[in-house]
């Protein structure tokens, strides 16, 4: 393989990224107020299927992602009055919403099944293009890529070095102290819930028109479950997160490629085994196994590598708050 070659992998697995880095941050800003969605791939599914439908019928790539980004806010608010308002389970409401989402998507979907549709179009910027090996792989890609790197950096500011984002953390880890503060833990937590919906919805748009242009049944293939895992593999953190989609990309870029070149192995192994080293991964970070395997490495480094690797969820994450 050359240098060429290994490129053109590493710049489809952005792409290939690029979905779930929207849908995991969205679910990282959902989850950092303490409220967990489990409907990511509900949501994605429906707002694939609308975003696509919209921007066919209307021909305008604006309206498609508009629409979608509002389709997965109204799911994230039916997620926040059932959470908040109502105290409900929000493991068992993401979970039927997913599911019913999901289903909702193939019925209403079947008008646009595999039809032709307006797609974003690629942009290489000016001279950035032009940096060896950088320009090919970070500046030649399209809006939605450009706009993913830019989400990434915005929300890891937004989380560390803004008061709103000290709050946003805040109503996550001790919701009663940030309440005793003066802060509204109810109205901030259904407009953090709302926004990470609507992320996820333009994940879901960022599929039908973009990285998977059109709409067919199941289109986004459990992606929306992965982007879940992927939050906790990264640690509640924008940029942990990100690297984690973008290390799924590059695992579905190789299992393309070894699919092309070991004819011999059954194809269905290479396309769930992006999925199955995720999981093994997450098990692993997070089991006494990792422990194990650092043992050799002097006590203070480590402390500091379980530190690095190891992460803990928002305190109060799935956590009823009752607000007087």
């Amino acid at each position: 393989m050359d240098s060429a070659q290994l490129i053109g992998i590493l710049a489809t697995a952005i792409a290939t990224a690029t979905p779930l880095v929207f849908a995991c941050i969205g679910e990282t800003i959902t989850e950092r107020a303490g409220v967990i969605n489990l409907s990511a791939e509900g949501t994605i599914l429906l707002s694939a299927m609308v975003g696509f439908a919209v921007a066919k019928t209307t021909n305008s790539l604006l309206l498609g992602f508009a629409s979608a980004a509002v389709v997965g806010a109204l799911i994230a608010l039916v997620v926040a009055y059932a959470a908040i308002s109502l105290q409900q389970s929000q493991i068992a409401i993401g979970f039927v919403l997913a599911l019913l989402c999901g289903d909702l998507s193939s019925f209403l979907g079947n008008p646009v099944v595999r039809i032709p549709g307006p797609t974003v179009p690629s942009f290489k910027i000016p001279v950035l293009q032009d940096i060896p090996i950088v320009g090919p792989l970070l500046f030649q890609s399209d809006w939605l890529v450009y706009i993913s790197y830019a989400l990434i950096i915005a929300t890891w500011v937004y989380f560390y070095r803004t008061r709103s984002g000290l709050l946003l953390r805040a109503i996550g880890e001790q919701p009663a102290a940030a309440f005793a503060r003066g802060t509204n833990v109810v109205l901030m937590r259904y407009l953090y819930t709302l926004v990470g919906g609507a992320l996820m919805g333009i994940a879901g748009a960022a599929f039908s028109l973009d990285f998977k242009a059109g709409w067919s049944h199941r289109h986004t293939a459990g992606y929306g479950w992965i982007a879940l895992a992927i939050v906790i593999f990264g640690g509640w953190n924008p940029i942990r997160v990100a690297l984690g989609a973008y290390l799924f990309g590059i695992l579905q870029s190789f299992a393309s490629v070894a699919q092309s070149t070991i004819q011999a192995v059954p194809t269905q192994v290479f396309t769930v085994a992006p999925f199955v080293l995720m999981i093994l991964v997450l098990v692993l970070t997070s089991s006494d196994w990792l422990d194990r395997l650092l043992s050799p490495l002097p006590a203070s480094l480590r402390r500091t590598a379980l530190q690095t690797i190891r992460v803990t969820p928002p305190a109060a994450l799935g956590r009823t708050f009752e607000q007087d």
